[in-house]
């Protein structure tokens, strides 16, 4: 398979890692929402997903994340090496002491594999919009003022011209008022 590059390539490839990691996260969350009923089996799954988990994250430290993601592309990281490491701790607590030495080790356990998830959000958030150059928010500010002006000039107009019957001021003053709103475009 080809390296791709850019932010497509980018986005690519961790839709592709994300998607086989999502599986493993389920997985996880299963065995870890009934840390009491774990046996042997789990065991052995527990091992088989913490290395699912290393290789994940050998391959997020492999890709280049794109300008302005590097931070969170390196907290994606931590957060998976992290989730491994508390998987291969909550194996050992098992084959260890059983399912009442997972107990003690479960909540961190759940937090790192939190964690991932969180890492992964922020990851997928999209960058925040730069400010507006000075020119452009001055060229919004000077016609949000015309498209006032008209108004109040146009509504003062357009009462002066109906109080004195004077149609010429108030056509003028309904004119102006409609000019406002094509002076103004948001």
């Amino acid at each position: 398979m080809a390296a791709r590059t850019g932010i497509e390539g980018y986005a690519t490839e961790m839709g592709e890692l994300w998607s086989g990691l999502a599986r493993t996260l389920a997985e996880l969350d299963r065995i870890a929402a009934a840390p009491e009923d774990m046996n042997d089996r789990d065991l052995t799954v527990l091992r088989r997903l913490q290395y699912r988990l290393h290789l994940v994250a050998e391959s997020v430290h492999g890709l280049a994340p794109p300008a302005g993601a590097a931070g969170a592309h390196a907290e994606l990281g931590a957060s998976l090496a992290d989730a491994r490491d508390a998987t291969g701790e909550v194996a050992d607590a098992l084959e260890d002491e059983g399912p009442d030495g997972v107990s003690r080790v479960v909540h961190e356990w759940r937090g790192a594999l939190f964690r991932v998830r969180l890492a992964r959000l922020r990851l997928s958030d999209p960058p925040a919009r730069s400010p507006a150059p000075a020119a452009a928010t001055s060229s919004r500010l000077r016609s949000s003022l015309s498209a006032t002006a008209l108004v109040v000039l146009g509504a003062g107009a357009f009462a002066f011209g109906a109080a004195a019957d004077r149609w010429p001021v108030w056509l003028a003053g309904m004119l102006a008022v409609c000019a406002a709103a094509l002076a103004y475009r948001p």
